[in-house]
């Protein structure tokens, strides 16, 4: 039995956080680099650089509008559209493709680096969440949001190391 009731757990047994796996994926040193693994890293960082330059629709809560979001994985996700084509795909996706949706444009450099460390909780970025794998992530991680938010810095807001 466990201090609060249930069955202990060996280290092995629990769950870690899903936090751990953005962590593990952007961190170097922590996955062996192979080729495969550092061309990946290479596009990731042009693709975060582009979508650093790069002005994108942020949707608005019709209730606060405040920049649209979802709890996911224990990480608040801000949504942000490529285009009005990707938002009119998510808004369908949804269910609610007959309401009008107000949205602002805002650069990528301005959710990462001003907008994910105002929310208090890790966050980080889903750009086009309804087009599968043409969408992105961008993760409250070392590189991608300012040190002082990363999951994956010490004293961080999500403090998982």
């Amino acid at each position: 039995m466990s201090e609060h009731g249930g069955e202990a757990v060996s280290a092995e047994q629990a769950r870690r956080s899903r936090l751990y796996d953005y962590v593990d994926a952007s961190e170097p040193g922590r996955q062996e680099e192979t080729g495969g693994t550092a061309r990946g890293r290479r596009e990731f960082a042009a693709l975060l650089g582009e979508f650093r330059r790069t002005a994108v629709l942020v949707p608005l809560d019709p209730v606060t509008g405040s920049p649209l979001a979802a709890d996911f994985g224990g990480v608040r996700w801000f949504y942000a559209f490529s285009d009005e084509g990707a938002l009119a795909r998510f808004a369908v996706a949804r269910g609610e493709g007959a309401r009008e949706w107000a949205f602002q444009r805002w650069l990528g450099a301005r959710l990462l680096d001003a907008a994910v460390p105002a929310v208090g909780v890790p966050c980080g970025v889903a750009l086009d969440c309804a087009d599968g794998e043409d969408g992105m992530l961008f993760p409250p991680v070392r590189g991608v949001v300012p040190d002082a938010v990363a999951v994956d810095v010490d004293g961080g807001t999500g403090d998982v190391r």
